[in-house]
């Protein structure tokens, strides 16, 4: 994924399959003060992150996102045509 594929409020997967899948919804960006790059702010609600939050760069969060999903009834679904692989 790339910078301009995220926003804050939308969710996004890695794509895992079995326990290491999960979705994090995107809470804001900032930058560190220390080293001047962009950070994300999640929050996980699904799979291996869910009930966590973190902060992470940019960069490690569009190495981690494979794709946008959105919550249909009880489902996780992937936002977009299928085989749209952004990266």
């Amino acid at each position: 994924m790339h910078r301009k594929d995220l926003a804050i409020g939308r969710c996004y997967s890695n794509g895992a399959y079995g326990r290491s899948w999960g979705v994090r919804q995107v809470l804001d960006f900032s930058i560190d003060a220390e080293s001047g790059e962009e950070m994300v702010r999640f929050k996980g609600v699904a799979g291996a992150c869910r009930r966590k939050t973190g902060l992470c760069t940019l960069e490690e969060f569009c190495r981690w996102a494979k794709y946008e999903v959105r919550l249909n009834e009880n489902s996780w679904q992937r936002v977009g045509p299928a085989g749209d692989e952004k990266g």
